[in-house]
């Protein structure tokens, strides 16, 4: 099957989404958030590297939906729902296979967190909040060998 992707800008945003799969694994609004990737303008080489990115992960079905601003720097959201343990390994592996997580001077790699939405409308996630993630990366691998647990 041909995959839709469907490719907008709207309000600082460049979203994703592919239009097959959404109509078949609609997100949750109670259910979804994001894993996030920072980047900035010393990884474009040739072409934007989130466009590509995001594309990539639009084609190869890691994501559904995603998104990222629309600058030379700045973040990428990958979203699912949160209780989808196969999209949540999925995405964890294109993370890794793209270097999308940022490993320590020892190799170990940094323990992110997985937002979602609610705690984003909440305001749960701001410099002057008390964030308390409820997934995080290590929940799902070892950050010191990269092995799903």
């Amino acid at each position: 099957m041909t995959e839709k992707i469907k490719i907008s800008n709207f309000g600082g945003w460049v979203w994703y989404a592919n239009e097959n799969t959404i109509q078949k694994e609609p997100l949750d609004p109670n259910k979804c958030g994001k894993w996030m990737w920072f980047f900035d303008d010393a990884l474009a080489v040739e072409e934007h590297q989130s466009n590509h990115i995001l594309t990539k992960a639009i084609e190869e079905d890691v994501v559904v939906k995603c998104k990222h601003t629309d600058k030379s720097d700045g973040v990428a959201c990958f979203y699912l729902n949160g209780d989808d343990t196969t999209r949540h390994k999925k995405c964890i592996q294109f993370f890794i296979d793209n270097d999308l997580i940022r490993k320590t001077k020892s190799g170990k790699y940094y323990n992110i967190t997985f937002k979602y939405d609610n705690q984003t409308r909440a305001g749960e996630y701001n410099a002057n909040s008390n964030f308390k993630a409820q997934l995080k990366l290590d929940q799902f691998l070892n950050l010191e060998t990269g092995a799903f647990k």
